[in-house]
């Protein structure tokens, strides 16, 4: 099983969920979080002053795949999520060691 954490703009986060559950992504967490990558935020004017936003809102998505199914879920959040600008965002896969559903104790893959 393989963990992909996705941060992305919060634009797009309807598009990307959608299109994540078209591709049979069940289970997702959604999170609003603040960060900001190689640009260090944004120089923004307001009322004729110019201030630095150095965190900009994003937003995480984690879901939890079978190892067959990353590529093709990491496609459908690349199709959906770019947009050829700074800070559309990454994605970060890691290994799960097992899952387990606490209603049934079903382990594995059967607990996706």
């Amino acid at each position: 099983m393989k963990k992909i954490e996705v941060i992305l703009r919060p634009e797009k986060l309807d598009l990307v969920r959608g299109a994540l559950e078209d591709a049979g992504c069940s289970g997702l967490m959604i999170t609003e979080i603040e960060g900001h990558g190689k640009q260090k935020g944004v120089v923004q004017q307001w009322r004729g002053e110019k201030y630095k936003v150095q965190l900009l809102p994003k937003i995480k998505i984690e879901v939890v795949v079978q190892d067959t199914e990353v590529a093709r879920i990491a496609k459908t959040i690349i199709d959906n999520a770019r947009t050829g600008e700074i800070g559309d965002g990454k994605i970060f896969v890691s290994t799960i060691d097992t899952a387990i559903r606490i209603r049934t104790g079903e382990e594995g893959d059967a607990a996706l």
